[in-house]
């Protein structure tokens, strides 16, 4: 599985002297995440977005990051229509705030709104919105981006002590999961790692009273909820590949104990780090 931030091409600070007749056309087309497999997101994010996608956690033992999955293999969005529409409910903030995002300066304290000027629906035809009023003052739209982009800081943060609190309590272990295609090829996700579930349950009560109150012992069932979604992701996969189904109509998949298994069920293939 990989983490990208290569839907940026050609990142630029927002100014009035060149943007000034600028305008920026988004939520219609989504191709720019057609090479991604996965996504990052907050916290906050988990129950919407664990409805709709396996909620899977990035990184190594020294820091991880919660991700959506996407699709199966590394340059391939399952979610993305042939169009660039999106087929979920819901659509990860880190979609959402592209074309924008901040840069920071060196030492972590100011923060520039920038536009990646490679983005389709960036334009000076006057389509969609524009970023500057004749004065040279941002526009109302543009207010609302950098409210959301502050907002997104602020999540990322509270979504970083979340995660160092995984890491502390060692709950975090790899996995892989498995599927076959109708003609036989064998494919895997790999590179992520999810909660386990019997170290959860192993916690003292102190630890678990702490989680209920901070509400993080919520997000690790939404996380381990979410694990059912790969049977979809699966499904998407095998449908768009031309694989075979079983008798319910679901893709037929298995793993090491097994074949007709749901990916991200109990019997998907799971590593101690």
């Amino acid at each position: 599985m990989t983490m990208q931030q290569l839907i940026y091409e050609n990142v630029i600070p927002v100014s009035s002297a060149r943007h000034s007749k600028s305008f920026v056309e988004v939520g219609a087309d989504y191709l720019f995440t057609r090479n991604l497999n996965s996504v990052p997101l907050m916290a906050v994010e988990f129950p919407p977005a664990a409805a709709d996608y396996a909620i899977v956690f990035a990184g190594n033992e020294d820091a991880v990051v919660p991700a959506v999955i996407l699709g199966v293999r590394s340059d391939e969005n399952l979610y993305l229509t042939k169009t660039g529409g999106w087929e979920a409910k819901y659509i990860p903030a880190f979609v959402r705030r592209y074309p924008f995002v901040f840069s920071s300066s060196e030492d972590g304290k100011t923060f520039t709104l920038c536009i990646d000027e490679g983005f389709s629906g960036f334009n000076n035809e006057g389509r969609g919105q524009r970023i500057f009023i004749d004065d040279g003052k941002p526009t109302p739209y543009v207010e609302g981006v950098l409210k959301f982009l502050q907002e997104y800081r602020t999540q990322f943060l509270r979504t970083q002590a979340f995660c160092k609190k995984l890491i502390e309590l060692n709950l975090l272990e790899s996995m892989q999961a498995q599927f076959t295609l109708g003609s036989g090829e064998k494919k895997s996700l790999g590179g992520f790692m999810v909660v386990n579930r019997t170290k959860l349950n192993a916690l003292q009560g102190t630890v678990l009273e702490e989680l209920v109150k901070t509400g993080q012992l919520e997000l690790l069932y939404l996380h381990l909820h979410s694990m059912r979604n790969f049977e979809a992701l699966k499904d998407r996969f095998v449908l768009i590949q031309g694989g075979k189904t079983d008798k319910s109509g679901n893709a037929e998949s298995e793993d090491n104990e097994g074949k007709g298994k749901a990916v991200g069920s109990k019997s998907a293939k799971k590593t101690k780090e």
